[in-house]
């Protein structure tokens, strides 16, 4: 735990996490396979960094590749055809839209870990990550897409502007972590995600939200195509 951090923004953090699962299992067909998968992978990674694991910078290899390493090959699992095929048949693009929506209590919880000194200031709303715009703007765009008045197109440029924001500051975060190939923030680098709770910012939340955003872009590609063909 990170030393005099208020209750309050791990509270909230757990919170956005517990939401953030909840939304991505209703809007894949409630599939308990992933949920269960989640919250398990989610646990392992909790338990590591609540013992101190990751606060150790200075091994080779680094362990936080314990977490981008897995993340990393998930993500490319799941876009492997037939787990892309079901999740296209099974998905509702309205509340995957809203999933979105808890970048908003992230960007907060970020925030706050700044001015505690345990993140850098590029990591917030008021440094380089301009992330809170997908959140503000996902009930928005999902309630005109579940009423007709967001076409599809609209939508697609939307989850690719959402997965640029993301990927941005998911790349200035591993860059201003204290890891062999640390670029920037050396006097305040990125320690926070290395604590419990916040370990599953890029472990889960993360991963989550780039995933939702990929599959959503290729469903909707998809769609779009077929609908042109017709």
């Amino acid at each position: 735990m990170i030393e005099h951090l208020p209750l309050w923004i791990t509270l909230l953090f757990l919170l956005t996490l517990g939401a953030t699962v909840w939304l991505f299992y209703l809007a894949n067909g409630k599939r308990r396979m992933f949920a269960g998968f989640i919250v398990l992978w989610s646990f392992a990674q909790g338990m590591l960094a609540y013992v101190g694991f990751y606060q150790e910078t200075d091994t080779t290899p680094p362990r936080f590749a314990l977490v981008l390493l897995p993340v990393t090959l998930l993500l490319i699992y799941g876009m492997l055809p037939k787990q892309r095929n079901w999740i296209f048949t099974h998905r509702n693009t309205q509340i995957s839209t809203f999933l979105h929506t808890i970048r908003v209590p992230v960007e907060i919880v970020l925030w706050q870990l700044y001015l505690y000194g345990a993140i850098p200031e590029l990591m917030t709303f008021e440094g380089r990550n301009f992330d809170i715009l997908a959140g503000l703007t996902a009930p928005v765009v999902g309630y005109f897409y579940g009423t007709d008045r967001q076409s599809k197109k609209g939508l697609l440029w939307w989850n690719v502007a959402g997965l640029a924001l993301v990927s941005f500051i998911l790349f200035n975060g591993i860059l201003s972590a204290e890891l062999p190939f640390q670029q920037f923030a050396f006097d305040q680098p990125n320690r926070g995600i290395t604590f419990f709770p916040f370990v599953l910012l890029p472990a889960t939340i993360v991963p989550l939200v780039i995933y939702t955003h990929l599959t959503d872009i290729l469903k909707l590609r998809r769609e779009i195509r077929n609908e042109r063909d017709d």
